[in-house]
């Protein structure tokens, strides 16, 4: 039986705390957790499910968000209608990154923001990650574009930063000759 993860909210202290690094092996509640999000998550990009299950659509999440202070990351990633590839990485870092900004031309959302915040979030256009998947193993992924946006999205929650921390207060949006719009 299905049921939807609690999602923590943008008001809870948690979601501004800088999350600790995970110890391998993995214990057998945050395995449990990886997997819960990762059905979640899948389930609340198909239009059937997210109706049934009353989910708000998400496309990744940090564990802060499901209220555990640990460096952990799930992103489902719908690459082609109804195919998802799934990216766990534990203990993230960003090693390296372009020049390049860009920003999604709709602006970001937040399963733990229920609320509308408008506004380009300047993100880089293309970054390294390294990690380690949920049996301990090194991983390097190269993200471009909107992958490379989600894993910086969720790697700000590692760190207590919510996407409208980067959204300049003053000037909120930019033009496609001041940054590139995706």
């Amino acid at each position: 039986m299905f049921k939807p993860l609690k999602m923590v909210d943008e008001k809870q202290k948690i979601i501004r705390t800088t999350c600790k690094e995970v110890k391998f092996p993995l214990s057998k509640e945050y395995k449990d957790l990886i997997d819960k999000s990762i059905k979640h998550l899948t389930y609340s990009q198909i239009e059937e499910y997210a109706n049934k299950y009353d989910i708000r659509p998400g496309t990744a999440l940090a564990f802060p968000q499901i209220g555990i202070n640990a460096r952990i990351i799930i992103i489902v990633y719908e690459y082609e209608k109804g195919k998802f590839k799934n990216y766990v990485m534990v203990n993230p870092k960003i090693i390296s990154h372009s020049e390049e900004m860009v920003a999604l031309e709709e602006g970001e959302g937040c399963l733990s923001v229920n609320r509308d915040v408008e506004g380009h979030v300047p993100r880089y256009a293309r970054i390294t990650v390294t990690g380690y998947d949920e049996d301990g193993n090194k991983m390097t992924i190269r993200a471009r574009e909107y992958l490379a946006i989600i894993f910086q999205h969720e790697i700000d929650h590692l760190n207590g930063m919510l996407f409208y921390d980067h959204i300049n207060k003053k000037r909120p949006f930019y033009t496609d000759s001041e940054m590139r719009l995706i």
